[in-house]
């Protein structure tokens, strides 16, 4: 891989599930408006963050994801 993952499961499912979302309710809730067209592009944006597992904006913050230590 190129990248190192810095999204959590359960992350990537809400990124996904917000994605879809957005793009629903800018494609149909918004139709032909340029905001809807704008927040439809955000949605694809987050939800292939959350399908791939990887947020460059989180990589530039310095986020990664530890490994559990046992206690």
């Amino acid at each position: 891989m190129i990248y190192r993952k810095n999204v959590r499961g359960w992350e990537q499912i809400a990124r996904l599930v917000a994605g879809v979302a957005m793009v629903a309710c800018g494609l149909i809730g918004l139709a032909g408006n340029p905001i809807g067209y704008l927040i439809a592009a955000v949605g694809v944006v987050t939800g292939l963050t959350g399908v791939v597992g990887y947020c460059p904006a989180c990589a530039m913050a310095g986020r990664t994801l530890a490994e559990r230590r046992s206690l």
